[in-house]
């Protein structure tokens, strides 16, 4: 097991100081002016900065927003539209995509997903690159990876010290709307899991020239997404060749917890035998995966995804499966965890799929 020191976020804090400044501020000037009209617009400003602090504070603690403009919907700086993809040369860093991913097959009512080209992407000829399907939690969006995540940055550095060469990493929605959770399976929330395991490796290997699946494959995800990578890999092993679970449970839950509560006839309909191929303990118990590689990464300050994590790696090892275990000190369920999570272990789904 390899353990790692957690990273703090600070960049936040110049915001709550100058949110507090104006908070004072405009509480003294209340007390001050003695007209009525002014003390209550004063007061009502005050009330707007006290909560725009309280939600910075929290921001400040799961790290989601790294800068301001993330907040108002400012494109990052490596933001591309599929026109601009025609350009000529290689850029010095990658290009990221928003695109709408079809579902021809699951019929899965999707949000725009995102797509990372790394610069080796543009050469002519154009070379054919592994894949990583990258996903998110719930509440929350394709977007997060880029936002919170801040996976462009991780995967500019890697391409900058490999000539340019990176995977292509593609952002799919996995639940349709932002406080929805489909847990990836085919379920009330729609059919995710045929969108993710045949749409999304149909698409991005017809419009992006990217390697078949397979082989050159992996899964990765957070949260929701951690619990869904494994799934996944599990269920489609001829699709994905390697998974990363970044503070997953131990399978598709309806809570937030790794009891089952009603995860069985809320997921599958009442049906133990549809839950049961779907949870990775039972799978691991009852197949072989050689060739198959899994990383799950945890913070040990998060109970139910480190119990889950504890329980499936030693499971996969005897599965065949090549595992990668790393516990985070002081580590919780939030993006300074995820950052660091996905950055540890790109080099090693970078070599799992480049073979």
């Amino acid at each position: 097991m390899t353990v790692l020191a957690e990273t703090p976020l600070t960049g936040w804090w110049p915001v709550r100081v100058l949110l507090l400044v104006a908070l004072v501020g405009a509480g003294l000037l209340a007390w001050l002016l003695r007209r009525r009209w002014a003390r209550v617009t004063l007061a009502a400003v005050a009330f707007v900065l006290a909560v725009a602090n309280v939600l910075a504070a929290v921001n400040a603690s799961y790290g989601y927003y790294l800068t301001v403009g993330q907040v108002i919907g400012l494109p990052g700086r490596d933001a591309a539209s599929m026109r601009q993809l025609g350009q000529s040369g290689v850029p010095g860093s990658g290009r990221l995509v928003t695109i709408t991913i079809p579902g021809p097959a699951s019929h899965f009512d999707t949000r725009p997903a995102q797509v990372y080209l790394p610069p080796a992407w543009f050469a002519r000829p154009r070379p054919k690159l592994p894949v990583v399907v990258l996903l998110h939690g719930t509440p929350g969006a394709p977007g997060d990876w880029t936002g919170g995540g801040d996976a462009t940055t991780t995967l500019d550095s890697w391409a900058a010290g490999h000539g340019g060469r990176a995977p292509i990493v593609v952002m799919p929605d996995i639940n349709g709307e932002f406080d929805a959770d489909s847990e990836c399976v085919d379920g009330p929330a729609g059919r995710a899991e045929t969108y993710l395991a045949r749409d999304v490796p149909g698409f991005v290997t017809s419009r992006f020239f990217a390697q078949p699946p397979g082989a050159h494959w992996a899964v990765a995800g957070l949260s929701e997404g951690g619990s869904c990578a494994i799934t996944l890999a599990l269920r489609h092993p001829e699709t994905f060749a390697a998974f990363a679970d970044f503070s997953g449970l131990a399978g598709p839950r309806s809570g937030d917890g790794n009891d089952l509560g009603d995860t069985v006839p809320a997921l599958f309909g009442g049906s133990t035998v549809d839950f049961e191929a779907h949870e990775p303990a039972w799978l691991m118990a009852h197949r072989r995966y050689p060739g198959l590689g899994g990383w799950f990464e945890v913070g040990d300050a998060d109970d139910d995804p480190l119990a889950a994590a504890r329980t499936l790696e030693p499971a996969a090892a005897r599965a065949g499966i090549t595992t990668r275990l790393v516990v985070v000190p002081g580590g919780g369920h939030d993006f300074v965890l995820w950052r660091q999570a996905f950055a540890d272990a790109l080099p090693w789904l970078v070599s799992r799929v480049s073979g």
